[in-house]
């Protein structure tokens, strides 16, 4: 199984190439998975497959030990790793899965200070993955911290077992065939997405019993994405296995109201628990929250644009992942089992001609650009979505936390 989803990340994932090299990042604890990454490249014919491996018991005594001033500088080999693979026009992976909690107690700040550090240094990478020329997937990967807080009964080993399995069952991976399912998945988000971005809708307004009250903008030439999407060089490609949203970047000066969280978000080895964010013309002017509030202010304070939404994503409260009944204490699967907002950047392929326009542009159009993007989940059992559109007509996209309206097939 594996070996099976190892070739699903690279031939669908990322869809690697011949001659192009990959780029692995990943925990020590995931060198199973990355081993098999590794041979099915090398099958592929990839030119190389560079791995960059992280311990997240030393990270967290790095952040223990180290003062804030120690990370406003990144190393030149990181920089070198990142800036340079990039630029030679290399695949990336990204293997999540750490301990949810590994960096709870940890000071906020050091872990901003290291965000910024690392987005600033290493900006051709960055560039590059948010202009659409590199392809990159981000998947998941059991380790022995995240496995044990997702099934707290189990022993280790059948924890370990557990959680290998509900990743497998996200990704479609039981399949008879999973590299053509997910060719089936790409088409199933087609008609959703055609008959959104057919609606000239002006607005969307939520609303739900938590208290969510919230009025969100879309661009003129706003387009609705989800399945994975096209880089530069007109190559298909899934980002984010798995993946069952459908998603656009808002104007990022309309948004008014406030919002309500309706999952725990897990950041960097923090959680922030039972929080409201409060929106006035696009910028975040008020926030609290039960657990946390000290780590959703250093999310929101990363920067001008992380007080701004770069996302709005929809999913239904009857959703795959969300039937598993599962929480995995990880937003790369959380977000796929709720409807979710983003503050900070915004994506490129969710405006017309997006992906031949640089961040300035962009910009004047309303897609919202920073250093950071942190999804977290507001989908409920009873969220409504009201669009207007550009007549002044009222459709209803979501009812009781469900796609409200029909579409052709």
């Amino acid at each position: 199984m594996i070996e099976k989803y190892a070739e699903l990340l690279v031939k669908k994932g990322v869809n690697l190439q011949a001659g192009q090299e990959l780029i692995i990042d990943a925990s020590i604890e995931q060198v199973e998975l990355v081993r098999a990454i590794a041979k099915v490249a090398y099958h592929c014919q990839a030119k190389d497959v560079i791995v960059h491996y992280h311990d997240e018991v030393i990270s967290r005594l790095r952040y223990e030990n180290c003062d804030v001033e120690h990370f406003e500088t990144v190393p030149k080999y990181l920089q070198e790793l990142r800036n340079e693979y990039a630029l030679k026009n290399a695949a990336i992976i990204t293997l999540t899965g750490d301990d949810p909690e590994n960096m709870k107690g940890i000071d906020p700040l050091k872990i901003q200070a290291w965000s910024k550090a690392v987005h600033l240094a290493c900006k051709p990478f960055y560039d590059r993955l948010d202009l659409g020329i590199n392809r990159w997937c981000i998947a998941g990967a059991p380790t022995l911290g995240w496995a044990n807080k997702v099934f707290p009964e189990q022993s280790n080993k059948e924890a370990i077992r557990s959680l290998w399995q509900a990743i497998f069952k996200t990704v479609y991976l039981y399949d008879k065939d999973p590299l053509n399912r997910w060719q089936e998945h790409r088409k199933s988000f087609e008609a959703r997405v055609n008959a959104l971005n057919q609606m000239k809708i002006k607005t969307l307004h939520y609303t739900n019993r938590l208290g969510t009250n919230l009025t969100v903008g879309l661009n003129d030439g706003y387009l609705f994405a989800g399945g994975g999407s096209y880089t530069t060089d007109g190559i298909y490609s899934f980002p984010n296995m798995p993946t069952e949203e459908i998603f656009t970047s808002p104007d990022k000066y309309q948004v008014d109201g406030i919002v309500y969280s309706a999952l725990p978000l897990y950041y960097n080895g923090n959680v922030v628990n039972e929080f409201s964010i409060t929106f006035e013309k696009g910028k975040a002017i008020d926030y609290h929250a039960k657990e946390g509030e000290d780590i959703l202010a250093s999310i929101i304070e990363t920067d001008e644009g992380s007080h701004y939404l770069g996302e709005i994503a929809l999913i239904p409260y009857q959703s795959p992942i969300s039937q598993m009944n599962l929480l995995f204490y990880n937003t790369l699967y959380d977000e796929n089992a709720s409807c979710h907002l983003a503050l900070g950047k915004g994506f490129s392929e969710c405006i017309k001609d997006g992906l031949s326009m640089n961040k300035e542009q962009l910009l004047e159009k309303g897609i919202n650009d920073s250093l950071t993007h942190v999804d977290f989940m507001i989908g409920t059992k009873d969220l409504n979505i009201e669009a207007t559109l550009e007549d002044g007509k009222k459709v209803m996209i979501f009812k009781d936390g469900n796609w409200a309206f029909p579409i052709d097939n």
